[in-house]
């Protein structure tokens, strides 16, 4: 370790690849061949429910866990099987693991004492990272002195101080209020874009990915649904499980019955007629299953000028502050959500009222149908 370089050194972010991973606990298969690529200076989230295998995945790129097959690299260079220690990756978990008979600058100082840095440049960084982190003149604090936001600062502070090739964080906001989560997210979001540190990140909070991330993997039962950006996860989900993890749907399943102009004619089993478009040729009979999204649902007032209109009657109203839930069951029994934001001139109905709603063919997401 150099210990004469700049603590105002740039950072350069670690690129990430992981090839073919899998890990087993006796019979359950964690993770199930998963394989992806991360540019240096990215923050990917690896998103999904409880035993998805995302924090499995994030331990085995920590090196806690050792997989029965693949590979981890870390710059093109295998991490594999190198041990924790030697891996100089920052991890920051979700109960925080601060010492709690140590101060906030010695908790912060700590991973630069064990590789021996000098106390000048110890002291110069501890203090630049609680400048970065927000927490200027509360180094001489316990950790219990602390709320919980604040503890939470501190364990970025000391993930980050050494330089890590890249930043692991395993669900680090899951004890946070609502409110300081988001304000957090944030924080975390401007942190790793002034450092240009490479990120991955773990959440069940589809909502909390899509603000944070520049790409987001999507697990389930050990396997990646689908990798990309937030906007196309969400607008060009791969198949009905991320469209339904991603955000709220209206999912219909049926049968192309014809194309006309670019556009194709669907029959639900319900005998609902819906219009779509698709970005990849349907034959007719074909089985396929239709997501909209809430949002893009609206009241009609006049003659309909789109092509999916229904009408209908409200049967549930829930207000939600900033926007309003509709759920109307339309004439051939199918119930659909719609999404309203509260403004001045918006539309407002109760239960009972008899309506009208659609949605423009654009807006009507085709995914494959899901094999029994």
């Amino acid at each position: 370790m150099d210990s004469t370089r700049s603590v105002r050194q740039p950072h350069t972010g670690a690129s990430l690849r992981l090839e073919r991973l899998t890990k087993r606990f006796g019979s359950v298969v964690a993770v199930d061949d998963v394989s992806l690529e991360l540019e240096g200076g990215k923050f990917l989230t690896l998103l999904g429910a409880s035993g998805s295998g995302k924090t499995t995945t994030l331990m085995m790129i920590a090196g806690f866990h050792i997989p029965d097959a693949g590979e981890v690299y870390v710059n093109h260079e295998s991490f594999t099987f190198k041990p924790p220690h030697k891996r100089n990756l920052g991890i920051v978990f979700q109960n925080y693991a601060l010492f709690p008979h140590m101060t906030v600058s010695d908790n912060v100082a700590f991973p630069l004492k064990m590789r021996k840095y000098s106390r000048k440049e110890i002291g110069e960084r501890v203090e630049e990272m609680l400048e970065l982190v927000q927490l200027p003149g509360l180094g001489g604090r316990y950790p219990r002195q602390l709320s919980g936001g604040q503890q939470q600062r501190v364990a970025l502070a000391r993930a980050i101080v050494s330089d890590p090739q890249i930043l692991l964080m395993d669900e680090p906001l899951g004890a946070l209020d609502k409110k300081l989560r988001e304000l957090m997210q944030l924080e975390i979001k401007h942190i790793q874009q002034q450092l240009h540190i490479t990120v991955v990140y773990v959440t069940h909070d589809q909502e909390e990915a899509l603000v944070m991330s520049d790409l987001i993997a999507v697990m389930n039962h050990g396997r990646i649904e689908q990798l990309g950006l937030p906007s196309d996860l969400y607008e060009k989900p791969a198949n009905q499980f991320v469209a339904d993890f991603i955000g709220e749907s209206n999912f219909f399943s049926g049968k192309v019955a014809q194309e006309s102009d670019g556009s194709y004619l669907t029959i639900t089993e319900e005998g609902i007629k819906i219009r779509m478009v698709s970005s990849r040729p349907l034959s007719s009979g074909q089985s396929i299953v239709i997501a909209v999204r809430p949002e893009k649902i609206f009241f009609i007032d006049h003659t309909p000028s789109v092509l999916n209109a229904y009408s209908g009657v409200v049967e549930e109203v829930i207000y939600l502050g900033e926007v309003a839930k509709y759920r109307i069951r339309i004439e051939t029994d199918q119930v659909l959500t719609l999404k309203q934001q509260y403004r001045h001139g918006a539309y407002r109905f109760r239960e009972e009222d008899r309506v009208t709603v659609g949605w423009n063919v654009e807006d009507t997401i085709c995914l494959p149908h899901k094999e029994s």
